[in-house]
C-alpha cells in the first residue's frame, strides 16, 4: 500500500510540476507577446512623428516658395493638396492591424512624398530660389527629414518582422491566435518606385 502511494504521489508531483511548467511559459510567452506587441507601437509613433515634423515644415517652404511671382503654381497647389490629404486621414494604432487602412496611409504619404520630389525638382529652375537662405535651410531639414523617415521605417520593418515572427513560431502561436495578437502590416516601396523619375530641365 506505502509503495502504491508513493507512486501515486509521484504522479500526481509530476502533472502538477508538469501543468506549472506549462503555465510558466504561458505567463513567460504572453509577457515577451505584448513587450513585442508594444515595441511595434513604440516604433508606429517614431514613424508619425518624423512624417509629422514633415508636414509641419511644409508650410514654411511653400510660403518661401510663394515669393517668387511667376513659379509654377501647379506644384505648390500639389503639394499643398498632398498635405492637405495627409491631415485628413485619421490614423489610430488600429491601422498597424488593418491592411487597407495601412495602404491608404501610405499612399497619401507616398502621394505628399511625390510632390515634394516634383516642387524640389522644378526650383531648380529657379536660380534666385535656390540661392535664398530660407529656401536652402528649409530644403536641408526636408532633406534630413526624409532620411529620417526612411530610418524610422527601417526600423519599423525590423521591429514588425521580430513581432510576426514571434506569433507564428509554434508554440508560442497558440497563446497568440488566443489572445488575438495579429499580423502587423510592413512598409513596402510605393508603386513605381522600381523606375526611376524623369527630371527635365
Amino acid at each position: 500500500m506505502k509503495k502504491g502511494l508513493i507512486v501515486s504521489l509521484s504522479i500526481v508531483g509530476a502533472i502538477f510540476l508538469f501543468i506549472v511548467i506549462i503555465v510558466l511559459w504561458a505567463i513567460s510567452s504572453y509577457n515577451n507577446l505584448v513587450t513585442l506587441n508594444e515595441s511595434v507601437n513604440q516604433s508606429w509613433s517614431q514613424v508619425e512623428n518624423q512624417y509629422q515634423r514633415r508636414a509641419d515644415l511644409i508650410p514654411n517652404l511653400v510660403n518661401t516658395v510663394k515669393g517668387y511671382a511667376n513659379f509654377e503654381r501647379g506644384v505648390l497647389t500639389d503639394v499643398t493638396n498632398a498635405r492637405a490629404s495627409v491631415g485628413q486621414l485619421k490614423v489610430t494604432k488600429d491601422v498597424l492591424d488593418n491592411p487597407q487602412a495601412f495602404q491608404k496611409f501610405q499612399a497619401v504619404q507616398g502621394q505628399l512624398s511625390g510632390a515634394l520630389s516634383r516642387l524640389l525638382v522644378t526650383v531648380e529652375n529657379y536660380p534666385d530660389l535656390k540661392a535664398n537662405e530660407n529656401f536652402l535651410e528649409l530644403q536641408a531639414q526636408l532633406e534630413g527629414t526624409e532620411n529620417r523617415i526612411a530610418v524610422e521605417r527601417r526600423k519599423f520593418n525590423e521591429t514588425v518582422q521580430g513581432y510576426n515572427t514571434s506569433i507564428k513560431r509554434f508554440p508560442t502561436f497558440i497563446l497568440a491566435t488566443m489572445f488575438n495578437f495579429k499580423d502587423k502590416q510592413y512598409f513596402k516601396a510605393t508603386a513605381g518606385s522600381e523606375t526611376p523619375p524623369k527630371v527635365e530641365f
